[in-house]
């Protein structure tokens, strides 16, 4: 039965008689009643017993009613969620990461998001990078990229990937002939970081730190090409993973090294509100992004 049948039996019982019903449903009287004949001849059934005043349904009817209350009632919930997530699929997300080299690999996503999805604005937070777990939990931004779990209920974290870390220096360096640097070796080193707390430095929180180590002398430099150029000048080393680096022509002068005997690897994580993860626009961004980093 098509759904315009349906909705003439609804219309009937609820305007009374098929008169009322015209104006309702923009169709004339002869036409309604040419409809509801046309029903009844397939269904070999009356639907109504018809009177001058009164229209009563036969018991066929009163199921073919409540079928049609049960199918209108179904369609509008169905709308009304359409129109939710419609509504849902706009957003604004600000977006950090505890790590700075991952700047260099986010702009590119976002590109590609700006062109999948031109209604979900992204905002790259460049702010306290190593408070990005209390940001969220304080809702000052929505997603952040971590290098360690948090554990809290309120947050949903997923793995997205692992690296490793490498110390960069120049092939003078008297560590250069090492095939690997113990955390002793960095002792008398000129460490050259991002930016300050050295909390938020991998490689001194989980190596360094762990084994009381503290480098002769560490400096801030937030711009990766002058810490190259440094190291290119012999003036000290840099601690990153090779992919972060792959941008930059590195001179041939310069050299990795492993740190530990087995490396020094990392895991990161997307990290976001429980709360956020049903929103329609965040789920986009977060399947979007797990694609693209798993």
């Amino acid at each position: 039965m098509e759904l315009k049948y349906f909705r003439l039996i609804k219309t009937i019982v609820e305007e009374g008689n098929i008169a009322n019903s015209s104006e309702r449903l923009f169709l004339t009287q002869s036409a309604l009643s040419h409809q509801l004949r046309e029903l009844e001849d397939r269904l070999e059934f009356k639907v109504f017993y018809r009177s001058r005043n009164k229209w009563q349904l036969t018991k066929e009817g009163e199921e073919l009613y409540t079928l049609a209350n049960t199918l209108f009632s179904a369609i509008d919930k169905s709308f009304d969620r359409i129109s939710h997530l419609n509504a849902g699929s706009k957003g604004k997300i600000k977006l950090s990461a505890e790590c700075q080299s991952f700047f260099h690999s986010i702009p590119k996503f976002i590109q590609k998001m700006g062109i999948l999805y031109p209604e979900i604005d992204i905002e790259l937070s460049l702010g306290a990078t190593h408070q990005t777990i209390s940001q969220i939990l304080a809702n000052e931004i929505d997603i952040a990229i971590v290098t360690t779990k948090p554990i809290s209920e309120e947050l949903s974290s997923t793995e997205i990937f692992k690296d490793e870390i490498f110390v960069l220096m120049h092939k003078e360096n008297p560590l250069s002939t090492l095939p690997y640097l113990e955390a002793s070796h960095f002792a008398n080193v000129h460490l050259l970081i991002n930016s300050f707390p050295l909390e938020g430095v991998f490689v001194y929180e989980n190596f360094l730190k762990p084994n009381q180590i503290n480098p002769i002398k560490i400096s801030a430099i937030p711009f990766t090409e002058t810490s190259l150029s440094m190291v290119n000048a012999n003036m000290g080393i840099i601690c990153a993973p090779k992919w972060q680096l792959k941008p930059f022509k590195l001179s041939d002068d310069l050299i990795y090294k492993r740190i530990g005997k087995h490396g020094l690897k990392r895991k990161h994580y997307v990290v976001v509100k429980q709360e956020q993860r049903s929103k329609k626009y965040i789920h986009d961004f977060l399947s979007n992004f797990e694609d693209d980093f798993l």
